[in-house]
Order: C-alpha cells, then structure tokens, then sequence
C-alpha cells in the first residue's frame, strides 16, 4: 500500500471533482471521495474504483472521522483535495446572516478543518500536497456576491498562509483561482450558450492539479490561475 498513492477529494460531485477522480485514478492512485450526501457518487465509485465516505466537513469531529476511515482503509492520503464551496447570493440588505454563515463556513472553515487534518498527517510524515479550490471571488468581491468572496477570500489567505508555514516542511499546498464558469458536464447547456472554449473544461483542470502535485520542490508554486482565452480579467 505504500508504494500507491492515496488521494482524497473532498466536496465531490460532478465536474472537476470527478474529473480529478478519474485523472488520479488512471495515475493508479487510490481515490476517496468525500461528500454529506454520498449517494450521487456511486456512479462515479463504479467508473473510478473510489471509496465513498460521508463528511461534513464544517464539523471537525466528522473530518477526523474521514481521515482515520480513509487511513484505516487505504493508507495516509498522500494528497489531499478540498474542493467544497457554498454561497448565498442577493444584495447585502437582503442577506440572511445563517445562510451566510453556512456559505463561509463551506466555502473557508470546512477548507481549514480539513487542511489542518492532513496537515497533523503530513507533518509527521514530512511530506504530502493539499490543494484548494478558489474562484474569481478568492480576488474580486463582486456585486451580490458577498458571502462567496467572504469565504473565497478566506480560503486563499489560509492556501497563503499554509503554504509559508508548511513548504519549508515539505508539504505543498497550493490554491487554484478558477476564474470562470466549469462545464458540469454533456447537459451543462452555458457551453453552447457563451461559444466554443468559453467554459473551463474540468478535464484539463484536473491536469493541472495533477501538475502541481507532480512539481519537483525545486519549483513548487502556491497558486495557479485558470481561465478561459476568452474571459475578461
């Protein structure tokens, strides 16, 4: 079991967090996959050979549930993928406070409770990668949208934070800004709507992660951002 490494994504679903899947698994790596409601994940165990565990991972008791399952069952995760977010959109005057405060707590806390679990692995082991899903939000703070930018913001101060406190130790972690729409799949209709390559393709991004968890630690880098050719930034 140690020679094959173990991956673990958290908040899956469709789009990048089964492409990952998919990606880490042709890598031959074992796959977790992590979400509350596990029952739309079993096509994606049938496809991938993945395990499926329910988590949420807002509750820290629960996220230490997961990791002690996934060790217990395939080894330490060697990398490690949070990937869950949340939002509560309308004008500020109009925002109800626990909907924003489940959309931070997704979107940053469940990141943070989920990075320092695999941090208390990965430090003892002196080594691993842990991956974070930003969005446009994690830079700009748009219209409406203030409890995603709040928790997007959140994550990628922690990604920031981690990165300094945790790369001279040989652990990796990084944060992708994905700045545009992420095609869900072949009844996802935005793709024909806004024209050919307008949408991020998760496939690819996925290949990106793989990248950045593949880097030598001669050139690690903290974040990535992705984008279409044709989106404005």
């Amino acid at each position: 079991m140690a020679d094959t490494e173990t991956a673990l994504i958290v908040g899956a679903g469709q789009g990048l967090s089964a492409s990952l899947a998919r990606l880490f698994a042709a890598e031959g790596m074992n796959i977790a996959i992590a979400a509350r409601n596990t029952g739309k994940l079993a096509g994606l165990c049938s496809d991938t050979g993945a395990t499926a565990y329910a988590c949420d991972a807002v509750d820290a008791g629960q996220v230490d549930a997961l990791f002690a399952a996934v060790t217990a069952d395939m080894g330490e995760p060697d990398v490690v993928v949070y990937n869950a977010s949340n939002r509560a959109r309308g004008p500020i005057q109009d925002l109800d406070p626990e909907a924003v405060r489940t959309a931070i707590e997704i979107s940053c806390f469940g990141g943070f409770l989920v990075a320092q679990a695999a941090a208390k692995q990965m430090i003892a082991r002196k080594q691993g990668t842990i991956l974070l899903t930003g969005a446009s939000a994690s830079v700009k703070g748009y219209p409406n949208s203030s409890s995603f930018a709040m928790g997007k913001f959140g994550l990628r101060g922690l990604a920031q934070s981690l990165a300094r406190e945790l790369q001279p130790q040989n652990i990796h972690v990084a944060h992708f800004v994905i700045d545009g729409g992420i095609l869900q799949g072949p009844d996802d209709t935005r793709g024909a709507e806004r024209g050919e390559d307008a949408m991020l393709l998760p496939d690819e991004i996925a290949k990106d992660y793989l990248h950045v968890h593949r880097q030598h630690r001669s050139s690690w880098t903290w974040e990535l951002e992705l984008r279409p050719w044709v989106e404005k930034f």
